[in-house]
């Protein structure tokens, strides 16, 4: 079940969920818009030639109050708000159909688990063939909340408590960590 705004604003008055700082102003029908903060990150792409699942990537960190995506251009940034979920939520990252319309698609893999907390990195993505310019504290995605027919364990992966943009850690994934280490360790599990 979807949540409405009033459903959502009772758990944030019960602290049951989280989100911090916001304003009546990012309300919606069925979801709660979120803030673009001033921290980013980019592929360092003179590092390496090529990038890899098995590799942690190279990437520039900065924090700026205004941004330009170049053409074609992709950025991490982050939320302003702080997220902390309830074990029986899970919030859906969409980005607003004004700036869609643009062409800046704005994703975080588009789904935030159970249990979450942190600031939310997104994924931003310039289509155009002219810069796309960003502005800190501009709403720039929603996030819609969905209830869990039962409580879930809460998220404990690699992004835990992430605090503003965060780089991408596939290369800690179970399949890089098995290649590396001997398979007698896993025989148990297959």
């Amino acid at each position: 079940m979807i949540l409405s705004n009033q459903s959502i604003k009772r758990r944030l008055l019960e602290n049951e969920l989280k989100i911090t700082p916001i304003t009546e102003t990012q309300f919606q029908p069925a979801s709660v818009d979120l803030r673009l903060g001033n921290h980013f990150l980019a592929i360092d792409e003179t590092s390496v030639p090529y990038l890899s699942l098995e590799k942690a990537a190279e990437y520039k960190e900065f924090y700026e109050d205004k941004i330009l995506i170049p053409p074609q251009g992709f950025i991490l940034g982050t939320t302003l708000e702080w997220i902390k979920l309830p074990n029986n939520l899970t919030a859906f990252v969409e980005g607003r159909s004004s700036i869609g319309r643009l062409g800046l698609f704005i994703q975080n893999a588009g789904w935030v688990d159970p249990g979450f907390e942190g600031n939310i990195t997104l994924e931003l993505y310039n289509a155009n063939q002219v810069p796309i310019e960003l502005t800190f504290g501009r709403r720039v995605c929603q996030l819609v909340f969905a209830e869990l027919d039962l409580e879930a364990p809460p998220y404990s992966g690699k992004y835990v408590g992430q605090n503003g943009a965060f780089q991408s850690c596939i290369h800690k994934d179970e399949e890089c960590i098995r290649q590396h280490l001997p398979a007698k360790l896993f025989k148990e599990f297959d």
